[in-house]
């Protein structure tokens, strides 16, 4: 296990809950919460469907990998990473040797969740065809990335966090 870096990572689909647990979690655990796709929008200035709209996807993941840098080297408490920061290469090599929790969602759990509107750029035209479809290319990922994968589907957000504290042998703070 690393000395440094976050406490915990956070990772999963669109609709996983990585925003909701990651708070939670930091909580219970008794430090900070980041979200890196937050981080994204405070540095650039607008909001990350405005950035795939005016910049594309490659310049999108770009502020995604400064971002995942900057939380990973700064950032020792819970840290939730955009749905996709998982693709970069880098990013799988820097999560080595970290505690990443995987929250695993289904389409039907992840649906009322998200909403699949035009918020979620990737999920533009049929936002179900489109999830389904990061959900195929993401979840070999996630899982080769994660210490604890958490089914989310049939739980509460306090659940989650539950199960998360025992694997991880944590208590709240």
């Amino acid at each position: 296990m690393r000395s440094t870096g976050p406490a915990v990572v956070v990772i999963g689909l669109p609709g996983a809950g990585k925003s909701t647990v990651g708070r939670l979690l930091a909580e219970a655990l008794g430090v900070e919460f980041r979200d890196t796709d937050h981080d994204v929008e405070a540095a650039a200035g607008t909001s990350i469907s405005d950035i795939f709209l005016s910049e594309g996807e490659e310049a999108f993941r770009a502020r995604e990998r400064a971002a995942v840098v900057a939380a990973l080297a700064e950032h020792p408490g819970v840290l939730a990473l955009g749905g996709g920061a998982i693709l970069d290469p880098v990013t799988q090599a820097d999560l080595a040797g970290l505690r990443v929790v995987h929250l695993n969602v289904s389409l039907a759990a992840a649906s009322p969740r998200v909403g699949l509107s035009a918020a979620r750029p990737l999920l533009v035209g049929s936002p179900r065809k489109q999830w389904l479809e990061l959900a195929e290319a993401r979840k070999p990922i996630y899982r080769s990335l994660a210490t604890i994968s958490i089914d989310t589907d049939m739980l509460t957000p306090e659940q989650v966090v539950e199960q998360v504290l025992a694997e991880l042998g944590e208590r709240s703070a």
